[in-house]
């Protein structure tokens, strides 16, 4: 099976991995197929089993090996497909930003009341499974009131990625872009 792993703040502050190194890493924890997507934590393999088994296998590898913890946040390429398709909110959202937020498990009662406290007049956010959108109408974090309580609520656990990186991924490794590979190939 295709998945993405969104690997938070693995290039901030002292931390810095070179792409090379990160395919090399994920090929020395017998994954295959590996390949990387822009410098932010965005790495693409085949594996099977359990995928939350896989996650935490690529946590420990990625600490073993950088000798610091790595949040990894997995994703199949159908789920990357659906993600990337997702419309939640109506409109022109022309001068916003949306962004998606990967948690790594939906929210729970208390967690969506946290989520729902932050809803205000200039961004808008939703939830949908294990992902959080956010639209930034500010257009830049910098510029966004929510981005600090957000990333309060979000603490650790989730990473973000611009939907235009997200749709990028879908488009080239999503479940569609899969098939139509393998039909190239045969």
């Amino acid at each position: 099976m295709r998945y993405i792993a969104f690997l938070r703040a693995i290039n901030v502050g002292d931390h810095v991995v070179k792409m090379d190194r990160l395919r090399k890493i994920f090929e020395a924890m017998r994954l295959r197929n590996v390949e990387t997507f822009i410098a932010s934590g965005n790495v693409i393999f085949e594996a099977s089993g359990d995928a939350r088994a896989l996650e935490r296998r690529i946590e420990k590898g990625l600490a073993s090996a950088l000798g610091y913890d790595v949040e990894v946040f997995l994703r199949s390429a159908d789920e990357i497909a659906a993600i990337a398709s997702h419309e939640p909110f109506e409109g022109s959202l022309d001068g916003c930003t949306l962004y998606v937020v990967f948690l790594k498990d939906a929210p729970d009662p208390a967690a969506r009341k946290q989520f729902g406290a932050l809803r205000l007049d200039e961004d808008g956010l939703h939830i949908n499974k294990r992902e959080v959108y956010w639209l930034c109408r500010a257009g830049r974090l910098t510029e966004s009131v929510v981005a600090v309580p957000l990333g309060k609520v979000v603490g650790n656990g989730g990473t973000m990625r611009n939907v235009t990186t997200v749709r990028k991924l879908a488009s080239k490794y999503g479940a569609g872009a899969t098939k139509a590979r393998k039909r190239e190939t045969s």
